[in-house]
């Protein structure tokens, strides 16, 4: 057979989420007859509550099964646009909203609607790896910005993305309630990074995948602030608050101008988003809300549970983070201490001693430069309190042999 033509040039600069190839491998592992504790994807054990899910049946059943407008319906964006006037201190209308399937296809599309070929975008490292992945397939350029470590939790370093911002700076990406650390900016925090947003007329993204994923205290929204309004696009995603990962359903809200560029890109890629979805996707955000509190205490309780267990493991040190279903512990002197100085051999000893499966630093980016500590993201999404007991003592018993 004669080889197929190549590939474009820009699909060498498109990358991926490396968490899937460790979802795999421990796929494999468990194949073999092991036991795996799966910390390492960031997906629900829980089933969507029953509310929504009659809702989808009902449209479904009644013919809510063909194309819908490629903005979403006007229900779903009219309420949505309710939903976050109240929780985000907007003053959004329909025109506001476009719904998307799912979370992730507002970063590709906004980069793609406001950042031109040769222009840099900042975003978070450690990130979410679609972030980086985007910037650069779409021809821009990645600048990525880090944290440091606080008192309380992971603080983003303000004087390295100040350092960050040149004339060809376009786009900073902002997500508050972090992936992977858990961490969220104090109010100082927030509003100095606005200040940099506004003073260098920079297109914001707010990527509020987990605004309410938290456990004590209040989100805010970067949007809320003065100015910051009309330069913001918000990512909003049922698939956290819901349990929704597998409807893929979600929206974007911003400016006019730009979510009716969004809208233009949907015509083009998907047409529309699933129509009877949409119907369930109003009743999660105005109907029981007993099911989304639930799912809320049962991630709180799996926390309480995981910080503890993880601090009391020799060599490891970890904060309690209020949002996200993440830890990100400091496994520093663990890994000194068993001999390990790389990421990919240490986790997959983990797993193969003990069957407990987690993500690493790498797999959220290139370390910066001046990193000197070792950390690894364990998710408690999708694993039960008693089996994060039973795995965790596992890997305690390993970490003092």
């Amino acid at each position: 057979m004669t080889a197929s033509p190549p590939l474009a040039e820009r699909m060498r600069r498109l990358g991926t989420e490396t968490a899937f190839a460790v979802s795999g491998e421990a796929a494999q592992f468990a194949g073999q007859g092991a036991t795996v504790y799966p910390f390492h994807l960031g997906d629900l054990d829980m089933k969507t509550p029953q509310n929504i899910i009659d809702a989808a049946y009902r449209a479904a059943n009644e013919g809510k099964t063909g194309y819908c407008p490629n903005a979403g319906i006007p229900a779903l964006r009219t309420a949505l646009a309710e939903d976050l006037n109240r929780s985000h201190g907007t003053h959004y209308g329909l025109d506001n909203v476009a719904i998307e399937p799912g979370g992730k296809p507002t970063i590709g599309k906004l980069i793609l609607a406001t950042m031109n070929p040769g222009e840099e975008v900042l975003y978070p490292n450690p990130g979410f790896p679609i972030y980086e992945s985007q910037i650069e397939f779409n021809g821009g350029k990645a600048v990525p910005y880090g944290f440091t470590a606080g008192q309380e939790n992971f603080e983003i370093d303000l004087e390295r993305l100040k350092d960050s911002i040149t004339p060809q700076t376009r786009m900073l990406i902002y997500n508050n309630l972090q992936n992977p650390t858990g961490a969220e900016s104090k109010d100082d925090e927030m509003e100095a990074i606005a200040e940099l947003a506004r003073k260098h007329d920079l297109v914001v993204l707010s990527d509020d995948a987990y605004f309410d994923i938290r456990y004590e205290g209040q989100t805010r929204s970067i949007a809320s602030l003065p100015g910051m309004e009309e330069r913001t696009v918000v990512l909003y995603t049922f698939s956290k608050k819901y349990a929704m990962t597998g409807w893929r359903i979600g929206g974007a809200a911003g400016p006019k101008e730009w979510i009716a560029a969004i809208i233009r890109l949907n015509v083009n890629d998907e047409s529309c988003t699933n129509h009877f979805v949409q119907y369930a996707a109003i009743e999660a955000l105005q109907g029981d809300q007993s099911g989304s509190r639930q799912i809320l205490d049962t991630l709180h309780e799996r926390r309480d549970v995981i910080v503890d267990l993880l601090n009391a493991m020799p060599g490891v040190s970890c904060y309690r983070p209020n949002t996200t279903f993440y830890v990100y512990p400091d496994v520093t002197e663990l890994m000194s201490r068993k001999g390990f100085d790389d990421y990919e051999a240490f986790r997959r000893a983990v797993m193969h001693a003990t069957g407990v499966s987690f993500c690493a630093r790498i797999h959220f980016g290139r370390p910066l430069p001046g990193e000197d500590r070792r950390y690894i993201r364990l998710a408690y999404s999708g694993i039960s309190v008693e089996r994060i007991r039973e795995g965790l003592a596992k890997m305690t018993a390993w970490a003092q042999d």
